[in-house]
Parts: C-alpha cells; structure tokens; sequence
C-alpha cells in the first residue's frame, strides 16, 4: 500500500538521489583530501631530504665523512621517520641511520625506486603506510678530488617516511564526512518529506475528498486556496470546475421544469385535440353523405357538380386534419408482425407513384437481398414510410430522383433493418431542422405540421429510431431503423417455457 502512493515513490526516489549525489560528492571530497595529505607529506618529505642532504654534502666536502653516520642517525632519531640511509646505485647501504643495515642490500621497494626514476613511492610494511623518496647524489667538480673526474651517482639517499600521522588524519577526515553526510542526508530527506507532506499529501488527499462530494451530488462544497502555487492554482481550478457544474445543473433543472410544462401543455393539448377531432368527425361525415346524395340530383353538365366537388375535397381535407389530430392525441397500441421490410417498401413506392405530384420524380430502388424480416406493425410503418416519401416528392416540384435503399445494420449488439429515403431536393435549413418534429410545425401552405411528430412517435414505438440529415441546396435523407428479431427467436422462448 505504501509503494502504491505517489507522495511515498517521491519520497524514496528523493532520498536515494540525495544519497547517491552526496555520498559521491563525499567519496569524491576524501579522495581529495588524501591526494591533498600525501601531496603534503611528499612536500614535508622532500625538504627533510633537501636539507640532509645538504647537511651531508658540507661534511663531505670538508673531509668529515665520519660525520655523516652520525647526520644520519640523528635525523633519524625523528618520529615520522622510518628510516635515513644512503646506498650505492648497486643497491649496498653506505650509511644508515641503523648502523645494523650498513654493508646490507637495500629493499627492493627503495631499489626499485632509484631504477625506475620515479623519485617517490607508496608501501607498506608491518600493517603501516609508509613514503618512500630517493635523491640521487651527483658529484660535481669539488668531488672530482676523491671520486674521480666526471660528473656521477655516487650515491642515492633514501628517506622513508611514516604516514601513519596522515592515515590518522585522513581517517579523522573521513570519519567526519561520512557523519555529515549522513546528517545532511537525513535533514534534506525529513525536510522534503514534510514538504512533500505538508504541501502535496494533504491537499491533493482534501482535493479527493472533495472531488468524491462533488460526484457524490453535492455541488456546494469549496476549497480555499492557502498558497498561490501550482497547488493553489488547482484548488481554483477546481471550484471554478464545481461552479460551472453547479450552474449547469441549475440550467439543466429549469430546461428539465420546462419540458415537463411543455409535456403537460401538449398532453392537455393532445386530449383537447382528441376531443375536437372526435367532434367534428362525425358530423363532417355527415355533411359529406349529405352533400354527395343533393350531387346525384345535379346532371352531369350542371356547373354546381364542380362546386360539389371542391366542398368534398374542402370536406376530406378536413376529415384528414381530424384524423391526424385523433391520432396525434391518442395513438392506437401497435399490433407487431414479422414483415418483410422489402415488400413493404415495394408497396409503398407503388402507391406513391399513384400521386399526382410523383409524375416528374425518378424512383431508384436499393433494396439489399436477403434482409431478415421486422417485428413492427405493418400499418402503422407504412404509414410512416408514405409520409417520409411524400415529403421528398413534395420537396421536388421541379422534378428529381426518390432514391430508396435498404440495409441490414447492427448497433449494440441489436440488429435493425434500415430504410434510407433520399430525395434531391431543396434540403431544410438547420434553423428548420430543430424544429420539424415539434407539432403543428409546417412550412407547407397545406397540411397540420404533425406527420413527422406523428412518424417519430411510431417508431419510437417499435424501438426503432428516426434520423434526418439534409444540407440546404443538396436534398434531405430519411433514416429508418426497425428491430429485428428473428423468427427461432420465439421458438426458443416456447421451448424454453414448455413442460417438463
């Protein structure tokens, strides 16, 4: 659960780096410093050796080499000082300040110094860290008397010094740099942490809390914002987010509150519509009966036959307008079949070529073969699909092409036969578009604006779905879906409930 944590992968990852950059910063410092204390004791060793020498080149040239041995022992008698000697290039010890060594071979780690030239090395010896310095002694002209002409090595003087004083120093060094680097460590990781802590954890753990209040439902929670810092930067964000919801909401309320008025007002006004359809059916049926027994009485070339006609069709129209509003307020439950959405089409396109304005209009048929059958009412998709290909016929009154085509289209696991009916007309505009399924909404001089009201609602029905897409100037496109169900559907349903 812990790794899990962000804040906690950012605290681990911050005290390894710290750890890592400082302990090589650190390891890096003691190297120094050691390179720094030896550097020092070669310093310190080799002005030792500068000045024995010296000391050693005045007694020579005054004749006293007896001197020497006691130069030597003497000097050696200082504590950082292992040993002070002089041996000839063959590696024989010629003075030393242990007379014992004298006549004996020198070390092979001094030897090695004088025949490699390095003039200085380290080793160690008895579990101590010591400096070995060679300096060749050259004779010069006030030598010639009693080593010969030529300028030679006549010696080479040897000086190991103890390093245990810079040992004990560089472990005092070392000592101290780790116990601080420790410390910093430890301080930087407390002090990140509790920023890490103070000013990330808990906000971004009070930003959920709220952030849960929020989808929980409640809109009215706030943050204050104690920093301006990417933080409090967010902590805005956030409320200005949480205030934006919450006049959402608000909006979202009061447009619900006025559907539900409009609903209430178009169920009040589809009851009414109902009722006045139901009263003026009856008694223009009547007036229709009536009016068609008084034209039998008139000859055929009597000019008030034409009137007759003309109140009739007046008469009919109105019997249509009535019939719609009727439906409109009280549509009948559908009665579903399985119907062959081909042949339906089929149907329809035969009875549309029946109406007068369809005489300049081209039919091109798409029909997909083998198209599963729909579980719709027969009557009630007919009619829809009548009334969808009347209003592409009715958008061409220069002439065009009804084309109807036909398809088999799943959605959501749910399989639908599809019907598009496009026409090439003069397309409907959006500001028409939003509008064309509110009722008695019409752009036509005839008609009651409730034909698509009324189509969509059948459909919706059927659990089917009603789309139109249409750019002004290009023509408009009626899309139906009807539910398919397929017929062993029911089958296993029988078998399923049969006894056992």
């Amino acid at each position: 659960m812990f790794f899990k944590s962000l804040i906690s992968r950012v605290i681990i990852l911050n005290i390894l780096l710290l750890t890592i950059g400082i302990g090589i910063f650190t390891m890096f410092h003691v190297r120094r410093e050691q390179s720094h204390l030896i550097s020092s004791s070669r310093e310190n060793a080799a002005l030792l050796l500068s000045t024995v020498e010296k000391s050693i080149f005045n007694a020579m040239r005054t004749g006293q080499s007896e001197e020497v041995q006691a130069i030597l022992e003497m000097i050696g008698q200082s504590s950082p000082l292992m040993t002070v000697r002089i041996f000839h290039p063959n590696g024989t010890i010629l003075k030393s300040a242990r007379p014992e060594e004298v006549g004996q071979p020198v070390d092979s780690n001094d030897l090695a110094i004088f025949q490699n030239r390095q003039g200085y090395s380290l080793f160690r010896k008895g579990g101590e860290d010591y400096l070995g310095v060679i300096k060749p002694i050259i004779s010069d002209e006030r030598c010639f008397l009693c080593h010969g002409q030529g300028r030679k090595v006549v010696g080479v003087l040897n000086l190991n010094y103890s390093l245990a004083d810079t040992s004990l120093k560089l472990k005092d060094s070392t000592q101290f740099f780790v116990v601080s680097t420790i410390f910093i460590i430890i301080l930087l990781s407390v002090g990140s942490t509790f920023l890490l802590l103070r000013f990330v954890k808990r906000p971004i753990q009070e930003l959920a809390t709220q952030m849960a209040n929020v989808e929980a439902g409640d809109l009215s929670v706030r943050m204050e914002a104690r920093f301006s810092d990417e933080m409090g930067s967010l902590v805005k964000s956030f409320n200005s987010m949480v205030t934006r919801l919450e006049n959402a909401k608000t909006e979202l309320e009061q447009y619900h509150y006025q559907q539900m008025e409009r609903a209430d007002r178009l169920a009040s006004v589809g009851e009414m519509a109902s009722g006045v359809a139901h009263e003026i059916k009856n008694p223009l049926a009547a007036i229709g009966a009536a009016i068609s027994v008084l034209a039998d009485d008139f000859p055929e070339s009597d000019p008030r036959r034409e009137i007759v006609q003309e109140v009739l069709a007046q008469i009919a129209r109105l019997n249509k307008t009535a019939t719609d509003l009727l439906y409109f307020g009280r549509p009948g439950e559908p009665e579903p079949t399985f119907v062959d959405l081909n042949s339906l089409v089929k149907k329809t396109l035969f009875f549309i070529a029946q109406h007068p304005e369809a005489r300049s209009v081209r039919q091109i048929e798409n029909l997909a073969p083998d198209l599963p059958p729909v579980w719709v009412d027969e009557q009630q998709i007919q009619q829809v699909l009548f009334n969808a290909m009347i209003n592409g016929i009715q958008a061409m009154e220069q002439g065009g092409a009804l084309s109807v085509a036909t398809s088999l289209v799943s959605c959501n696991g749910q399989e639908f036969g599809q019907v598009d009916i496009a026409d090439t007309g003069s397309g409907i505009t959006p500001e028409q578009m939003e509008r064309i399924f509110t009722p008695f909404y019409t752009t036509k001089a005839k008609g009651t604006g409730l034909g698509l009201a009324i189509c969509r609602n059948l459909i919706e029905q059927q659990r089917g779905r009603l789309r139109v897409v249409s750019h002004p100037g290009e023509g408009t496109t009626f899309t139906i879906e009807l539910p398919v169900v397929r017929e062993d559907f029911f089958q296993q349903k029988e078998d399923s409930c049969a006894p056992t």
